[in-house]
């Protein structure tokens, strides 16, 4: 955080001091968690999601043991408890024996370690190889892989895995549950709220933006996006495409409608303030209409939709050409 928002103090710093945001609204708060900092439900049949609020998992319960999907590590150990609870609930097998990745990134299988080296751990091929550069033990490299699709079959279940271009991440992949018309596609869609921070973080702004057309291609009735409380829907999704459209349309106004020059005249030789200033006014005008019609609809929509539209604005200039300046 900056000086001018902390002062020479961090220390010194009240909650009068912080900033005020609109309420969340309650259709995007999440089930209460119980005494171990979990909450676990049914998704359909066998399938359940599991989170602490921030983060969620799913797993299949099968004859032949379960299939973990995602292990992050906010939920660590609760994520076998959890299975438990619904094995001894359901006298089913509580033996995690597969592990499907979503994507390679640590907040989401951070805790893959824990299910020791038995599991069989199932991920695209790019993951592989993050992995194994990354050489993080807390999360071991995938025994398969696929490089566009993959169908798993464990206990009479079937899960489809497809890699459909890059998105999150290069790697980040589309599950589906047919039987339990369920999909899981992680850090794209955050089921009743807007956007984190730099639009999710997201190392593919286009093909971010593309993702959720691509996931309502599936059928299904359930959504799985990775963070926060609840499940979604498919309203969600179409949501959240509108959501996105009315950032890329109000950042092609502010494109055609801030003028860099005065920065320019006013930074001199200092070209980084000139142009931060340009950026930054413009992310500005464009974030203002999407927080005034969206607070309230979505959970935190005016928390990170700057850094969300600086993001789509630099995606749209350096990806797709718009914006710049031709020189005469």
């Amino acid at each position: 955080m900056s000086a001018h928002l902390l002062g020479d103090d961090p220390g010194s710093m009240t909650t009068t001091e912080l900033p005020a945001y609109a309420p969340v609204p309650e259709s995007s708060t999440a089930p209460a968690v119980n005494e171990h900092g979990y909450y676990v439900g049914r998704v359909e049949k066998n399938l359940y999601w599991v989170t602490d609020g921030g983060y969620q998992a799913a797993f299949l319960t099968t004859p032949d043991g379960v299939v973990l999907f995602d292990a992050p590590p906010s939920i660590g150990h609760n994520l076998q408890r959890a299975i438990d609870e619904i094995a001894v609930a359901n006298d089913v097998p509580n033996t995690v024996t597969h592990l499907v990745y979503s994507h390679h990134h640590a907040d989401h299988i951070g805790a893959s370690s824990l299910f020791g080296a038995d599991v069989v751990r199932i991920g695209h091929a790019e993951t592989k190889r993050l992995l194994l550069r990354a050489d993080d033990p807390a999360r071991p490299a995938p025994d398969v892989t696929f490089d566009t699709k993959y169908t798993l079959q464990v206990g009479g279940e079937t899960i489809n895995l497809a890699w459909l271009g890059s998105n999150h991440t290069p790697d980040n992949i589309y599950i589906h549950l047919p039987d339990h018309k369920t999909l899981i596609l992680i850090d794209v869609v955050i089921p009743g709220w807007a956007s984190f921070a730099a639009f999710n973080v997201n190392s593919d702004v286009p093909g971010s933006i593309a993702a959720p057309d691509r996931a309502l291609d599936f059928p299904w009735k359930h959504f799985i996006g990775g963070h926060l409380g609840r499940l979604g829907t498919r309203e969600d999704l179409a949501l959240h495409q509108q959501y996105l459209a009315d950032i890329v349309a109000n950042v092609r106004i502010a494109l055609a409608t801030v003028d860099p020059m005065p920065f320019y005249a006013k930074y001199g030789n200092n070209t980084w303030a000139a142009v931060k200033g340009y950026l930054d006014t413009a992310s500005a005008q464009a974030a203002a209409p999407v927080v005034e019609k969206y607070a309230g609809v979505l959970g935190a929509a005016d928390v990170f939709i700057t850094s969300t539209v600086f993001a789509i604005l630099e995606s749209m200039r350096l990806d797709l050409g718009e914006g710049l300046f031709l020189h005469p």
